[in-house]
């Protein structure tokens, strides 16, 4: 596996920003950069040698991009999101979503699309599009590495909530179904909580089943 990856969680929701990078060229994508994450990328990037390409956005809600802005800023990185996201990353709240303080939208560099080969070093993250939770969700996958970052498409245990003015629970089954044919080994980092398996998530076949009467 030549894909490393560290997170840690930001407040108020504990809300993961993932840094991964190639261990061979030790390009850097930082993913879904929560409130004060900036000062905790900055202490890894100071212990290691690594090199910032890009900001990745799983999806669009202001805990995910409460910290974008300054993390953006500082780096000088552009920030990939998918085109249905776009706007509530250019205006935070776009989405109905209440914010709990005010945070600064950005103008995104790139509108990524479903399938999409993102290029890391040497390594490949595909874009899969998992709207559901919100329109533009997205979740970035390695195939070499069995690695899958979710965002919140998929916890352990549970799906994104599905009560948000902007989320569409038609399409969340489908984007389910599409996580669930993955390789059973698949290791799920999650945009909140622990790490799990594709194949330790067996109820994801019958996702609609279970949550959507909730």
């Amino acid at each position: 596996m030549s894909l490393k990856l560290t997170y840690f969680p930001c407040p108020p929701f504990a809300t993961n920003t993932y840094l991964i990078w190639c261990s061979q060229t030790l390009d850097l994508a930082i993913v879904d950069p929560g409130k004060y994450s900036f000062p905790k990328i900055e202490e890894v990037l100071q212990a290691n040698p690594l090199n910032p390409k890009m900001i990745l956005l799983t999806h669009s809600h202001w805990d995910h991009i409460a910290g974008l802005a300054e993390v953006k800023e500082q780096l000088n990185l552009p920030v990939y999101v998918h085109r249905e996201d776009v706007q509530n990353v250019r205006s935070p709240g776009a989405d109905l979503l209440p914010l709990m303080f005010e945070i600064k939208g950005v103008e995104p560099e790139h509108q990524i699309e479903d399938h999409e080969i993102l290029h890391l070093g040497k390594e490949k993250l595909e874009v899969i599009h998992t709207p559901g939770h919100t329109p533009g969700g997205v979740c970035y996958y390695d195939a070499a590495s069995h690695m899958l970052l979710s965002g919140d498409t998929l916890f352990h245990g549970t799906i994104g909530n599905l009560s948000f003015p902007s989320c569409e629970p038609e399409r969340m089954w489908a984007s389910l179904k599409r996580l669930a044919a993955l390789p059973p080994d698949t290791k799920v980092y999650p945009g909140h909580g622990e790490p799990t398996t594709i194949g330790a998530e067996e109820w994801l076949k019958d996702a609609e089943k279970i949550f959507g009467n909730r």
